[in-house]
């Protein structure tokens, strides 16, 4: 401590050395050492000022400067140093404060592990740095350990606890081949891992660069800070100055300037910020800025990408229409060889469809995929094109449009320059949209759309069963960067979660990428990152945010007023300097107090919807 705050461990020496020199009698030497050190110290505060001055921010520091030079000129040494102990100990207050906001952010560095089990011949056990772990390596997990790397299991089955990423208190058990997250806790028995990531490309570190972002941001409250600094100080000095007007008197005017020191403008905001991101860490819910919550608070309209964000974004084949010469499995395999060179999921998909029925697939000569339109692929010989409609008509001749039920969306395929046939599919909306549509519309939010690359007929289906009226469908990656553009009420809110929603989710006002097992670019491009697949927590960002501006502005209005009431009373002449002095640290620590109540939840959240009424049959 005397090392991290020398000038508070100094005050509280120099006031006991004070104190002693009054009971020994000696009252002149303690004033002349009070009013040494308050100069000293004021004198610091003075040239900290006179840079944030010049750096183009006017705080309340003139203030404290005013109120140190004033009761050394009227001898009220007692109070100047009370006000230096304020001054001193308002970073040790502000860092305990922020330590306790800081709570879940720091568990989730703190967790970080640094050492791996990596299994070697005849299963022998050698510790390495997390940083040598390569893909293809199995580790062992120990009971209580913190999985290292991104994985999946080898042993047949384990249970995990994920609360730290998710928010789910319950345990999940995972069977041998299921993917594992780095980051989660293994709870019961040790278990084998083979990694699929190095430690560095896993889940786990993307999340710990994004809390480290969020734990040193503190970008809105200089903001704060200036928003109101200025015309506090300028009714602090009318107030001293009628009191001079009224009285003649400068001690009065000393007791005035006393109680007019608010470190709740320069504490009490970064601890509420501070305590929202960390609370949102709690629910699983990564917030890389405090400049984030401000936005988050204001949005007025909410955009959400279709597949894999409303919908599971896991299409379910229905059907295959071959044209003849081409029958069911062989365009189907066709179509699968040359989707295995594309991530879309749509790709997926069909690659899941033909190993469920044990078809081989055929490795393409060349492959070209054109990013949200289709692939291009020579497999065996042919020119094989899959895709939308549009960009396999270009390729092909006699490409006919495929008949589709509400929910269904159609793959159309070409070989060898003419229409082979469609694979149909469909993807249903998530258990939980309509839901959050309804805690968006009970937030206030009454602009809610859906921009997405697929079909009208599709989007327009998906939209009516969870409650969007507000549809752009068939859009490339730009048209959506355009739209979420010339949206008229700002700012806007976009959710996506693939590697074509990066462009949109920058462009955003507040970009959200859901599930940090997505993409990395999407959740390098967004300013929240939602760690599960709960679209809810979409609803839960926002109403976060909300809070913790109304947190964060109630202490800031709660020590401008406790100081106002205490300068008008001090303006009275009844108020002794050293009792307005102790008055004012009463009042800082009822404002960070205040603060704090950010890490808490309120309000009340509306219960989801049973998934029988929130959503339509299935097509």
């Amino acid at each position: 401590m005397p090392r991290q705050y020398p000038l508070l461990v100094g005050t509280l020496a120099v006031g006991a050395v004070v104190v002693g020199l009054v009971i020994g009698g000696q009252p002149r030497w303690a004033q002349w050492l009070g009013f040494g050190w308050a100069l000293l110290v004021g004198a610091r505060v003075a040239g900290r000022m006179a840079r944030d001055v010049l750096a183009g921010h006017w705080g309340v520091d003139v203030l404290a400067v005013t109120a140190i030079v004033s009761t050394v000129l009227v001898g009220e040494y007692l109070a100047a140093l009370v006000v230096v102990l304020m001054l001193t100990g308002g970073q040790a207050l502000e860092d305990y404060a922020s330590h306790r906001a800081r709570k879940e952010l720091r568990a989730l560095l703190e967790r970080a592990p640094t050492l791996a089990h990596r299994l070697g011949p005849a299963d022998t056990v050698a510790d390495v740095p997390v940083e040598e772990v390569l893909p293809g390596d199995q580790v062992l997990v120990r009971p209580a350990e913190v999985v290292p790397v991104d994985g999946v299991l080898v042993s047949a089955e384990a249970d995990f606890d994920e609360s730290s990423l998710t928010g789910e208190s319950l345990p999940v058990t995972h069977h041998a081949g299921d993917p594992v997250l780095s980051g989660v806790l293994n709870t019961q028995q040790a278990v084998t891992v083979r990694a699929t990531t190095a430690a560095a490309d896993s889940q786990y570190a993307r999340i710990v660069a994004m809390v480290r972002e969020a734990a040193e941001s503190r970008a809105p409250v200089v903001r704060l800070a200036d928003r109101y600094a200025v015309p506090f100080t300028a009714f602090a000095f009318a107030v001293a100055e009628a009191a001079w007007w009224y009285h003649g008197d400068p001690t009065v005017v000393a007791e005035v300037l006393v109680v007019a020191t608010p470190c709740p403008l320069l504490i009490a905001a970064p601890v509420a910020f501070l305590g929202g991101m960390s609370r949102a860490a709690r629910a699983g819910i990564i917030v890389k800025n405090a400049g984030t919550l401000e936005r988050l608070a204001a949005v007025r309209t909410v955009a959400f990408d279709k597949t894999g964000t409303i919908t599971y974004g896991r299409p379910e084949l229905l059907a295959v229409h071959p044209r003849p010469p081409w029958t069911t499995n062989r365009l189907l395999g066709l179509a699968a060889s040359a989707e295995q060179y594309s991530s879309h999921v749509l790709a997926t998909s069909i690659r899941d469809a033909v190993a469920a029925r044990g078809l081989a697939l055929s490795p393409a000569t060349t492959a070209h995929e054109e990013a949200t339109h289709g692939v291009t692929a020579l497999v065996d010989g042919h020119e094989v094109v899959v895709g939308k409609r549009a960009h396999v008509a270009a390729g092909a001749t006699g490409v006919e449009e495929q008949p589709l039920a509400p929910g269904e969306l159609a793959v159309y395929v070409g070989v060898d320059g003419r229409f082979a046939g469609t694979l149909v599919l469909s993807d249903h909306p998530r258990d939980d949209a309509r839901d959050t549509m309804d805690q968006l519309a009970a937030l206030g939010i009454s602009h809610r759309l859906i921009l997405s690359g697929d079909a009208r007929s599709t989007v327009a289906h998906v939209a009516a069963a969870v409650g969007v009226t507000q549809v752009h469908a068939e859009c490339l990656p730009e048209d959506k960067v355009r739209l979420v553009r010339e949206l008229p009420a700002r700012p806007v809110l976009m959710v996506g979660d693939g590697v074509n929603d990066a462009p949109v989710l920058a462009a955003a006002d507040v970009g959200v990428a859901m599930g940090a097992r997505g993409s990395t670019a999407a959740s390098e491009s967004a300013d929240v990152v939602v760690l599960t697949e709960d679209l809810a927590k979409t609803a839960t960002a926002v109403r976060n945010g909300r809070r913790t501006m109304t947190v964060a502005l109630q202490s800031i209005w709660l020590g401008i007023a406790l100081s106002v009431g205490l300068m008008l009373v001090a303006a009275t002449g009844t108020v002794p300097a050293i009792l307005g002095a102790l008055s004012q640290e009463v009042v800082d620590l009822l404002a960070i107090l205040n603060a704090l109540r950010a890490l808490q939840a309120g309000g009340s959240r509306r219960p989801a919807r049973s998934r029988a009424t929130a959503l339509s049959p299935r097509s």
